[in-house]
């Protein structure tokens, strides 16, 4: 019989998720919004700080915005457990070519990245000649924990859509206030 090593038992195939958002403007205007620090800092989603901008940039066409939140939520019974009494924060990255339209959305346990992350990929497309477009996010999470990782995704994935939906309301009405 095979043994498998401890790689083998922490991994997790994760957990998928994938959102589209429609808004009513240009690629370029939602790019402009999404890489916008002072837009990032004021949204309210449910069960995190406001973020702390990490970093921001643009080199050519690449936009870059890292941010970092903490957990402000109710905790549950097996993730008290695994974390005792430390503070849940992670960095989430965006990066995003304003050339293609297209990048990705990263995050990760700022204490344990190995243990706890994901990414996705970002796509802007333009509907009705660029008049709106519509964003699609599709990635995966994965919590590396031995016995509990699976569970704990299953948990998080529906918190982390939900936030991402809160995001698209709040982007949507950030664009018509700038039309």
């Amino acid at each position: 019989m095979a043994r498998r090593t401890d790689a083998e038992i922490r991994q997790t195939l994760g957990m998928h998720f994938e959102v589209e958002h429609e808004f009513p403007g240009s690629r370029a205007q939602v790019a402009e919004v999404l890489c916008d620090p002072a837009f990032q800092t004021q949204l309210d989603l449910p069960d995190l700080s406001k973020p702390e901008v990490v970093a921001s940039s643009s080199e050519g066409t690449t936009r870059l915005l890292r941010l970092r939140y903490a957990y402000v939520g109710q905790v549950d019974g097996l993730a008290r457990k695994i974390v005792g009494e430390r503070k849940l924060t992670w960095i989430q990255e965006l990066r995003l070519d304003t050339e293609s339209y297209t990048g990705t959305l990263s995050f990760s346990a700022e204490e344990d990245p190995g243990r706890v992350n994901g990414v996705a990929e970002v796509a802007i497309v333009a509907v009705d000649g660029d008049a709106a477009s519509r964003r699609r996010i599709a990635g995966d999470l994965h919590i590396r924990i031995p016995l509990v990782g699976g569970t704990a995704e299953r948990k998080v994935v529906p918190g982390l859509v939900r936030r991402l939906d809160v995001e698209a309301a709040a982007l949507s009405k950030e664009l018509a206030a700038r039309a």
